[in-house]
């Protein structure tokens, strides 16, 4: 979740309440039979050191906690975030690290988005990933409101494709708006299948978002849908104009706690890809 700096948006993302159903469907059962045109897409095939593209992505830099009393810095360097072998690669690092804000944190890491550059309304987001785990290691996928900032957060609304906090047999899949964010927020936490943990390999982590239900995937399984109906009485469905895309890989804070001894740094999150799909 979300609410504005002088500078930056300010991430608190604090997901403590499980609303909503963890069993799975085939694919068939909820899925949109209708065909899917790629839209948007970032492959990350350039060659082995070269910085993420800056016609897609620009970053929110710094330490100031983020809401979240986070532990990182967020910064641009390739030491942080970078192209290789297919892949993005964004590592945490534990590291003492000022940034030109003045804020000194005991590590780095990076914080991705397409804000100004790419922003839809309704479609299908995923990104091919491979997570990292680990005590104070906060992967996540997600997508915030374009016109945040003019309406702020969370009445622009957040769509947490996936979050991820600790040993990693476990991903949370969210929505924030005006009356359910934060705590409050519809949350659906998702055991991996046979208790696989995600830094185990690759998978795609995706939504499927139409004018009144997001559908959240994990591969091909459907973990939840939501619509107006599940909302709280009295609160809006803010999720009918365009979100920009954010890729981030966060250290410590309020929920997952700050990293401890059995915390394995560098930490890599990998990204094979982000496509976004149209009808």
């Amino acid at each position: 979740m979300k609410v504005r700096g002088a500078a930056v948006w300010i991430r608190v993302g604090i997901v403590l309440v499980f609303l909503g159903s963890t069993s799975l469907a085939s694919p068939g059962q909820a899925k949109d039979a209708a065909p899917w045109t790629l839209s948007w897409s970032d492959e990350f095939n350039a060659p082995d050191g070269t910085a993420p593209d800056p016609a897609k992505w620009s970053f929110d830099l710094g330490g100031g906690g983020w809401g979240n009393n986070e532990r990182e810095s967020y910064t641009a360097r390739p030491e942080n975030a970078v192209q290789r072998g297919g892949n993005l690669v964004i590592t945490a690092r534990q590291e003492a690290y000022t940034g030109a804000d003045g804020k000194a944190q005991q590590y780095t890491s990076a914080r991705m988005k397409t804000e100004g550059k790419f922003a839809q309304a309704y479609g299908r987001f995923e990104a091919r990933m491979k997570l990292p785990t680990g005590k104070g290691i906060w992967p996540a996928f997600w997508m915030l409101g374009a016109d945040i900032g003019q309406v702020d957060w969370p009445k622009a609304g957040e769509i947490d494709v996936l979050e991820a906090i600790g040993p990693g047999t476990t991903v949370y899949s969210t929505l924030h708006g005006p009356g359910y964010s934060g705590a409050h927020a519809l949350s659906t936490k998702f055991e991996l299948p046979g208790g696989e943990a995600i830094d185990a390999g690759f998978h795609v982590y995706a939504v499927e978002w139409a004018p009144e239900a997001i559908r959240f995937y994990f591969d091909d399984h459907l973990i939840v849908e939501q619509t107006p109906k599940d909302l709280p009485q009295g609160t809006a469905w803010v999720f009918d104009h365009p979100f920009f895309l954010l890729l981030d890989l966060a250290v410590g804070g309020r929920w997952p706690g700050d990293p401890d001894a059995t915390t394995a740094l560098p930490a890599q999150m990998l990204v094979d890809y982000v496509r976004v799909y149209r009808k």
